[in-house]
């Protein structure tokens, strides 16, 4: 025989309020990536033991429109956004959808340098990238239309067109007091993940090797 679950006056108060809160929030309009990021920070200093499912719950608020190219990069948005995305499957489709309004998530193991192309495209700005922890590499970028400023706790994307090797890079970036990682190269292209947030302005770009160079975005670090 079935039995009927007993009522839990407390557990029906506490998931009032949650939908409560839920509605609330989702009123509310998306700010700054720097600002959404040092909300977020400040929510994961709180319950430190619950960071993924704050990420988690956190992208999933985010009710503009997002686009996604590349399966690995489908895999994290996935699980920090849910499933309510666009696939594309070209990264310059979720490029242009992008440029149009919302963001798109874009994988970096794909065989074209599409980052290199936000070079020429000053509109799209690199604004996250995921894994977004500061023990792992990222495997995608997110990019939209907003301009991404510092949190204290960042990471800055570099594209360099230059013919040296990554060792020969990396100690130009060195003397010029730059801490970089490389990402990801194709088509000529090489793209390095700076330490910290640089401006695209910043002196310590100056006569680093290459024609073609310069920053495409940061992303914050949790």
């Amino acid at each position: 025989m079935l039995v009927e679950p007993d009522a839990d006056p407390a557990r029906e108060v506490a998931d009032d309020a949650l939908l409560g809160a839920l509605a609330e929030r989702l009123r509310l309009a998306a700010t700054a990536p720097d600002a959404e990021a040092l909300a977020l920070r400040r929510l994961l200093a709180r319950a430190p033991e619950r960071t993924e499912t704050i990420k988690a719950m956190w992208g999933r608020l985010d009710q503009q429109p997002l686009h996604v190219h590349g399966a690995d990069a489908a895999l994290l948005a996935a699980d920090r956004h849910g499933l309510g995305f666009t696939l594309h499957d070209t990264a310059d489709k979720a490029l242009a959808a992008a440029e149009a309004g919302g963001s798109a998530v874009i994988g970096l193991s794909g065989v074209t340098a599409w980052w290199g192309r936000l070079l020429a495209r000053p509109r799209l700005r690199v604004v996250g990238a995921l894994p977004d922890d500061a023990n792992r590499v990222p495997r995608a970028l997110r990019v939209s239309t907003a301009r991404p400023g510092p949190t204290g706790e960042d990471r800055t994307f570099w594209v360099t067109d230059a013919a040296q090797g990554d060792h020969a890079l990396l100690a130009a970036l060195a003397q010029n007091g730059l801490a970089g990682t490389p990402l990801s190269q194709a088509g000529g292209l090489k793209l390095f993940l700076l330490a910290g947030y640089v401006q695209a302005e910043d002196p310590r770009l100056i006569g680093l090797p290459g024609t073609l160079t310069g920053v495409i975005g940061a992303a914050p670090v949790f």
